[in-house]
């Protein structure tokens, strides 16, 4: 862990991701320059070589923190947002970015990256992982509901997709204050039904059509 209190905790909850972790951690992982910040990985009972693939990245990685979920019979996507929840509050950071072992940042210096894209004010931003970066920032939790809830209406793969993802509302990562985080998290496992899901993704396009 970092001496100084980190800026930003950044949390990825993994399942039998042994080879995304392999490839991508360390990507995670890059010294930041004098940003202060700690990955916190929440293991969800892997089988596969997840713990030892972090034991060993934990030995070499001072800001690397690893917890676990315990084996039960909550499905998904509660389950999701439960190793999401342990991992806020190992947290030390009062940003924490909610992030994906699949989607590796897109540059070494990609905290600065962020921190210059963003309003540290603001409740939450939204990433979309593309060529390039895109930051859609909020000033409140209810303004970007409509995007979290559509994206992830029905499981922790919910928010992936491959065209016309801002357009869409199809982000990558997403940043929320931790005072904000629990609040954000019951919209993961929030049910969606039809007409309200159909309603939700005209009003994400029209609105990312006419603001980009």
């Amino acid at each position: 862990m970092t001496t100084e209190s980190p800026k930003i905790s950044v949390i990825l909850a993994v399942h039998d991701q042994s080879q995304s972790l392999e490839q991508n951690l360390s990507q995670f992982l890059t010294p930041q320059g004098d940003i202060p910040y700690e990955v916190i990985v929440v293991d969800d009972s892997s089988t596969d070589e997840t713990p030892d693939i972090l034991k060993r990245f934990k030995a070499d990685y001072p800001q690397l923190y690893t917890t676990f979920l315990p084996k039960s019979k909550v499905p998904y996507p509660s389950r999701l947002r439960l190793a999401l929840t342990v991992g806020a509050k190992a947290a030390h950071g009062k940003l924490i970015l909610i992030s994906d072992i699949t989607r590796p940042p897109l540059s070494d210096q990609w905290l600065a990256t962020l921190l210059s894209n963003i309003d540290e004010s603001a409740d939450v931003t939204l990433i979309y992982h593309d060529k390039s970066n895109i930051f859609q920032t909020w000033d409140s939790l209810d303004e970007a509901a409509p995007y979290v809830l559509k994206a992830e209406r029905k499981s922790k793969r919910g928010h992936r997709g491959r065209f016309f993802l801002f357009l869409r509302g199809l982000y990558s990562d997403v940043l929320v204050k931790k005072s904000m985080i629990h609040e954000l998290l019951k919209l993961f496992d929030q049910k969606v039904g039809g007409l309200r899901l159909e309603g939700l993704r005209f009003k994400v396009m029209w609105s990312n059509l006419t603001n980009r």
